[in-house]
């Protein structure tokens, strides 16, 4: 099977099932080689590894997942690529492909059979519209799984690995940064895709913690005070939680501050993750 990285291969594809891209599913295919490879690289696939690929599109990262894996689950939504997908991956015989919304499927009950419940690899060049619903998803449901290496909108892998102060921390970084390591592999330009986006892309890697870099009693309410923080960023920490509806006093937010050694004015934005975790503790008694 001729590989579909080569720009004129996909090009001859399109053509012969007369596809038409949909907006709504965000679809730009990766066509660039030396991307792909770094992906596979950056993911650590080796023929032990169950890997789930969100979005193959064509096929193009999948015939080079299949070539590097033990076996590919290949989760697409749009029913019209299932049969170019059986043409362009019928040379492979470890790939398995599910036409299926991924935020539907049942991940964990897909690990235990395909892989006995070990951690799987997730890589996926992922709709920018839902990005953030599918890796949070694939975190907070405890999946297991040992790294998510995806190609992200640029801005969003920027924030995903953002420290406090800075302009693009905000509560992704710490959603992200609670449950793994991020480290952005490649920027990606817009000549890499079929048809081209509007923005620049990144390949980031996030590398599943054992276990939280900090200790929380209930992580819930934790993420319940981080979103609060940033849904007003510019007010401070303790009348972004009243207004955010919280259920603490301010009496009780000054308190947890004062106990921690942080001004009364401080805003949500300069606080790291296990100052967050602390604050957490204190207010949810």
């Amino acid at each position: 099977m001729k590989k579909l990285s080569n720009p004129q291969v996909t090009i001859e594809t399109i053509k012969k099932y007369d596809f038409a891209f949909q907006k709504k599913f965000g679809q730009n295919f990766l066509i660039d080689e030396h991307v792909l490879n770094k992906i596979i690289l950056a993911a650590g696939v080796t023929k032990e590894d169950v890997v789930l690929e969100i979005g193959p599109g064509f096929g193009t990262m999948t015939q080079y997942l299949a070539e590097a894996a033990k076996e590919v689950i290949a989760v697409e939504i749009d029913k019209t690529l299932i049969p170019i997908l059986q043409d362009t991956l019928k040379d492979y015989d470890n790939v398995t492909l599910i036409n299926e919304d991924i935020l539907k499927v049942d991940i964990a009950d897909l690990v235990n059979k395909k892989n006995s419940g070990k951690p799987i690899k997730v890589v996926a060049n992922l709709p920018y519209y839902i990005t953030t619903p599918i890796i949070m998803g694939l975190f907070e449901s405890h999946v297991p799984l040992e790294n998510i290496t995806v190609m992200v909108q640029k801005e969003v892998a920027s924030r995903m690995q953002a420290g406090p102060g800075t302009k693009d921390y905000g509560a992704l970084s710490l959603a992200v940064q609670f449950y793994a390591k991020p480290y952005i592999v490649a920027n990606v330009p817009p000549n890499c895709f079929i048809p081209r986006p509007n923005v620049g892309s990144a390949v980031i890697r996030l590398t599943k913690w054992d276990r939280p870099p900090v200790k929380v009693d209930h992580e819930t309410f934790m993420f319940s005070l981080v979103r609060a923080s940033f849904n007003q960023r510019r007010k401070t920490l303790q009348n972004s939680l009243i207004n955010g509806g919280i259920p603490v006093t301010k009496e009780r937010i000054v308190s947890a501050l004062k106990k921690m050694d942080l001004s009364p004015t401080i805003r949500g934005e300069a606080l790291t993750l296990e100052q967050f975790a602390q604050l957490s503790d204190y207010l949810d008694t």
